[in-house]
Order: structure tokens, then sequence, then C-alpha cells
């Protein structure tokens, strides 16, 4: 069946991260100045927006799930908010091994990061702070973690615990299968850092590197700059941005407060929002002190185009990832014997193959598939056919 992605929402205590979650979930998770509000990873649904395909069949669409808001498509995925790291966790401190035990249940990792300068490592109040230091610590912590994995596997294959036909590589995807990873992708990450595939030739400098390239590649992160709405955030984003040093990280400015008025408006009827938006119209009464807080919203959207949380999330989901949307058709074209129109579109891997989004269908329906066909086109499709993003697809299987 299709798989459901999860981003992790990580940062240290008292950045705005409950905030964020609660904009994106709209879920009531309790918020706090204070470190580990959150003890247990909350999981929320959070939506990615999708163009519908159905205008272009002159159709309306029935989701299952989701909804569709003037032929945009709000598709579910799974967002987890999980306690806040400390420096040191992954030697345990505060809750260290929950957090890395509650991350690696994730796809792809969005870092929640005080922009603002006005939390300091810990979580504690403090001015000008240096958001670097953040994004620093954070990959150092995982680097770390993900160091200290890798060791204990270098351990198992220096001691001839394993058979002698096992190459390093082998022994590496053993001890980290826990990170989605195998032997081909950890040998083509020894290649990339270029350290021979001899262990015992390797240094600690090279066991880090190595590390390190296994983490980025799986567990890919982008930064919310949050907080944006502060004139500190802005200077530091501006600083950061154009700091060659940052240049290989994706940083999304955002402000999470102003993500959850627009949406606890939009719910009491005031405003007429969509999230993700860069604009909202005010529908209903408000007082002179709430039109000042939206105008200021108003300002910050002109500003920056959105309020950076919707697009975060599927900067994560698509650009990170490269997930596919892809929305299955029926034996009318759009619609299924219930006379549903395009009721599911799944996230599926990317580059996956006709074949493989029939499995992720139902595997029945992938055993037994014949062919696909492009609902636009027509045309059949084989099984080795690439999905493109927003394809329509009929799967044709025996089953």
């Amino acid at each position: 069946m299709s798989r459901s992605y999860r981003i992790g929402l990580v940062g240290k205590p008292s950045v705005g991260k409950s905030s964020f979650f609660n904009a994106a979930t709209m879920n009531d998770v309790p918020e706090g100045a204070y470190p580990f509000t959150t003890i247990d990873p909350s999981v929320g649904e959070a939506y990615v927006r999708v163009d519908c395909a159905a205008p272009e069949f002159d159709e309306e669409c029935t989701p299952n799930v989701g909804y569709c808001d003037h032929g945009t498509r709000f598709v579910p995925t799974k967002l987890v908010d999980v306690a806040g790291l400390i420096p040191g966790a992954h030697e345990g401190n505060g809750l260290g091994n929950q957090f890395l035990t509650d991350l690696n249940e994730t796809d792809v990792l969005v870092h929640v990061v005080d922009f603002s300068g006005e939390t300091d490592l810990e979580g504690e109040p403090t001015e000008g702070h240096d958001p670097r230091e953040d994004i620093a610590f954070l990959e150092e912590e995982l680097d770390q973690w993900y160091l200290g994995v890798l060791e204990k596997g270098i351990e198992r294959y220096e001691s001839g615990y394993t058979t002698e036909d096992d190459a390093i590589e082998d022994e590496l995807a053993e001890q980290m299968s826990a990170f989605k990873t195998n032997a081909d992708e950890i040998k083509r990450l020894i290649r990339r850092v270029d350290v021979g595939f001899e262990p015992e030739d390797w240094d600690a400098d090279d066991e880090l590197e190595l590390a390190r390239e296994i983490r980025k590649e799986t567990k890919p992160m982008v930064i919310a700059a949050n907080k944006m709405d502060t004139p500190e955030a802005q200077d530091n984003y501006e600083e950061i941005t154009t700091d060659p040093d940052y240049e290989h990280l994706t940083i999304v400015p955002c402000s999470a407060h102003a993500e959850k008025a627009l949406k606890s408006a939009d719910k009491a009827g005031v405003v007429d929002y969509r999230p993700g938006d860069a604009e909202f119209e005010i529908t209903g009464e408000v007082s002179g002190e709430q039109e000042q807080g939206l105008e200021q919203i108003r300002e910050f959207l002109t500003e920056f185009g959105a309020t950076g949380v919707q697009a975060a999330i599927e900067t994560a989901l698509f650009d990170v990832l490269g997930v596919t949307p892809v929305f299955p058709g029926g034996a009318n074209g759009l619609g299924n014997e219930r006379g549903e129109v395009l009721p599911d579109c799944y996230l599926i891997p990317p580059n996956s193959t006709a074949e493989d989004f029939a499995y992720s269908l139902h595997s029945d329906i992938g055993d037994g598939f014949l062919h696909a066909i492009d609902c636009r086109t027509n045309r059949q499709l084989g099984k080795d056919y690439t999905v493109e993003s927003r394809d329509v697809i009929e799967v044709i299987t025996t089953n």
C-alpha cells in the first residue's frame, strides 16, 4: 500500500517549534516558552498543495482524504513534533535518546530555528544569539549520533565477527539499517568521501566525514527560519543566506505566529485565508487592535510571499525528497465504479515506475500489472514508464 511520508520537526527548546506544529496541523499541542514543552513526539496531519488535475477534464474532484479548494488539492502528510534537543543529546543528555529514536521514524527534517536570536542553545531567553550556532549544533548532534553507530559497525567488521565474504559496506549497511540505507548507498558514499574501503586506514576525521555524508543522505534537512516577523530575524536571515558557508542549506523564511493567527481568524470567520497563499481578505468584524495585527501580517506576506509554514513542509517533501504526486485514474478516465472523481492523490518516491505505482496502490494490483494508461492522452504505458508529477494514471491489472 502507499506509504505515508513523515516529516520530522526538530530544533532546540523554545524556538516556536510547537507553534509551527500547531500552525501546520491546527492540532492543540501545549505551547510554552520553556524547555521540554513537547515531551512525547506529537504526530499530526499537515497538508501539501498539489494542483488538482480534475479541472483539466472539466470535472470536479471528490477527495477521499484531504480536500480541494478552488483547484488546489490539499494532500495529507504526517508531521512529527519531536522533543526539544539540547547539546549532548547523542550522549543521552536531556531527552537525547528518546529524541534520536523518534527522529529515526522520519523521512526528512524541518529544523525550526529562532532567527530572532532570542533563545540560547539551551532554549533559555537571551538577546543577540547567532542562529548559525543552532544550525551547526543540530547537525553536529546528528553527526555524532551517526558516528556512534558507524563505529560499532567498524568494530564488528574488524573483530572478524562477520563472514570473510562481507565487505565493509555490507557490515555498515546492516549496522545502520535503521537509517533506511543499504550497501549500494554506503558504497557510493565511501567513494564520495574518498577514504578507500579498508577501515584500518581510516582516521577519526575520515569516520566523521563518512558519518556526516550518510546522515545528509538519509536525513535531509530544511531550515525553517522562524520569527521572521522581527527586524532582528530579518537581519540575521540576510547575513546567513548571503554567507557562502550556508549555500548548501535550504532556508525557508517563516512566521509560525502569522500562520496560526490567520488560520484561527479564518476558522472564526473573520478572514478568508487559504494556507500558503500570499494574501487574505478581512470578511468579518474586527477590533482596531485586531485590524492592526492583521495588517502587520499582511505586510509580512507582501515581503515574503507567504507565512512560510506551508512552504517549509512542501520544500521538504517535494524539493528535498523529490516526492511525486500522482492521481489514480479509473475505468471511465477519472472516475471509479462508485462515481467518485479523482478520489485519491498518492505521494510516491521519486523516479517510481508505473509498476512501482501499481504496487503502491496494492500489492495484488502490482502482482497482476499488465500496463498503465495515461488518462490525459489515452497512451498505453509500460511497467518501466517513469511516473511524472501530477500524472493521472489508470492501472490495468489481472487482479
